[in-house]
């Protein structure tokens, strides 16, 4: 009897193991980490960080939580990063700043909740996390701004004649980035004694508001030779209200990032030169740099540079330099 019992059960196992819809799949590997993803706005820029910070997590096994407030705004941002924080599940989390004090605080209570943190495009503090005010985050990954705005404004020069009246169209105060193009702006401008600095506006990231501020001051400048819009609003705002003055291809416009709207406006001679970030580049890195300090690696630079794409009108086609325009 127990040897027939015994057959029994070898049989069994055997038809059991052949058949169909019968053996049970592996279990399914589960993500190594799970980190977050807090975002400054919803604009192409931070959509196209978004994707270049999933194929990091596809490639890594990460689950990838995201966020992206509506506004560029403290009082937006911190609670999503408070409801971040309170989750409790997230190893990590990397985030744009949208002001480089008021976020500080907020930041501080990640890492005291023993949470992984680094920055993307902008910062806190003076952005040096070696020496600075402030040191906590694991790392700065971003673009030279101060250069940035130097390239965008040495080019504004060249399209202007090195002489002539320039107007710098900002966002919002006290943004790392676009403080720091204005500064690299500036710096570039004084190297052309012809060339005269007349004024800043800040749009609080609204294009209308840019778009009308442009027009004001062509009004009153209606000599006005060029213009520098030191964000994809900036850039947007000022290339319409030349547009509606009239004046395309007359007042020279730079813009920097390369959204769909700005290489719109490049194709059709209103703006003359696009400065494109490498926001995938951004996104993905921190995904990788968190995941390569969470697996033991310590040598991790505390600051990342990204670089930057100069599009013209003559290599806007060229694929090597359209793969950089920021996509919805």
């Amino acid at each position: 009897m127990a040897k027939k019992l015994l057959y029994l059960l070898i049989v069994l196992s055997v038809v059991l193991a052949f058949a169909p819809g019968v053996v049970a799949a592996p279990p399914a590997e589960l993500p190594k980490y799970k980190i977050g993803f807090l975002a400054g706005v919803q604009d192409p820029f931070y959509f196209t960080m978004q994707r270049g910070a999933e194929a990091a997590a596809e490639r890594l096994g990460v689950d990838l939580v995201v966020q992206i407030p509506d506004n560029w705004n403290v009082t937006v941002q911190t609670p999503m990063l408070d409801a971040m924080v309170a989750r409790g599940d997230l190893n990590a989390i990397f985030l744009a700043p949208t002001d480089k004090e008021g976020m500080v605080a907020p930041l501080q209570k990640v890492v005291d909740a023993g949470i992984l943190m680094l920055t993307v495009d902008t910062y806190i503090g003076d952005g040096d996390y070696v020496n600075g005010p402030v040191t906590f985050p694991l790392s700065y990954i971003g673009s030279d701004n101060v250069e940035g705005g130097r390239i965008a404004c040495r080019g504004l020069a060249e399209a202007i004649g090195k002489k002539g009246k320039v107007y710098i169209q900002n966002t919002i105060p006290n943004v790392s980035t676009t403080d720091q193009r204005q500064e690299g702006c500036e710096e570039a401008l004084k190297e052309f004694p012809d060339i005269t600095l007349v004024g800043t506006d800040y749009n609080n990231d609204d294009p209308a508001k840019a778009q009308a501020q442009t027009q004001a001051m062509l009004e009153r400048h209606p000599d006005l030779a060029g213009i520098f819009g030191t964000n994809v609003y900036s850039a947007q705002g000022a290339g319409q209200g030349v547009i509606n003055a009239g004046l395309s291809g007359k007042v020279k416009v730079v813009a920097f990032d390369a959204t769909e709207f700005a290489i719109e406006k490049l194709r059709d001679k209103t703006v003359d030169l696009v400065i494109a970030q490498k926001p995938f580049d951004m996104g993905y890195l921190a995904v990788e740099m968190l995941v390569a300090y969470m697996d033991g690696v310590s040598s991790i630079p505390k600051r990342i540079p990204t670089g930057y794409q100069i599009i013209t009108r003559d290599n806007v086609d060229d694929p090597a330099v359209a793969r950089f325009i920021y996509t919805k």
